[in-house]
């Protein structure tokens, strides 16, 4: 397969629309997060954009070989990163935005089971595709962890 760049172009512009929405939800919540108690292992405030960019693009990659895939199931898979996008979106406004650290603990879990269809979908259609969201399931999994903290510890 080649790699198209007028369709990564196109999925990194969409892609990154959803993080640049989400940054804006968190960089306005940033002052009152900063607040509350953090739990052991919390990484640096600047890690965030650092490693959420660096998902982001692998996110984007990925869709690319979707989208630029003949299998049948491609639009499936598309759809359902679609639904990711906009429940991470989602997540920032829940947690950042209206503080509300317990529901959006449950909605990240919702979430990491979206991102996990997404991938085995993915997978499906392209293995490196697939492949590529395992970095962003694995800090999900982190992110849980810390949102769970942040619930527990701030309650």
């Amino acid at each position: 397969m080649v790699f198209k760049w007028k369709s990564f172009l196109y999925s990194f512009v969409i892609t990154f629309l959803f993080a640049v929405l989400g940054g804006i939800v968190t960089y306005i919540g940033m002052a009152k997060f900063q607040k509350v108690v953090q739990p052991p292992l919390s990484p640096p405030t600047f890690l965030f954009p650092v490693v959420w960019s660096i998902l982001f693009l692998l996110m984007a990659i990925g869709a690319t070989l979707v989208y630029d895939s003949d299998d049948s199931s491609s639009p499936k898979a598309l759809f359902v990163y679609t639904i990711q996008l906009t429940m991470n979106f989602w997540w920032c406004v829940l947690f950042f935005g209206f503080g509300l650290y317990f529901v959006s603990f449950i909605w990240l879990l919702l979430l990491l089971l979206a991102v996990f269809i997404m991938t085995v979908l993915f997978y499906r259609v392209s293995k490196t595709a697939g492949l590529l969201q395992i970095f962003y399931i694995v800090w999900l999994l982190f992110a849980a962890y810390l949102n769970f903290g942040v619930w527990f510890l701030n309650r």
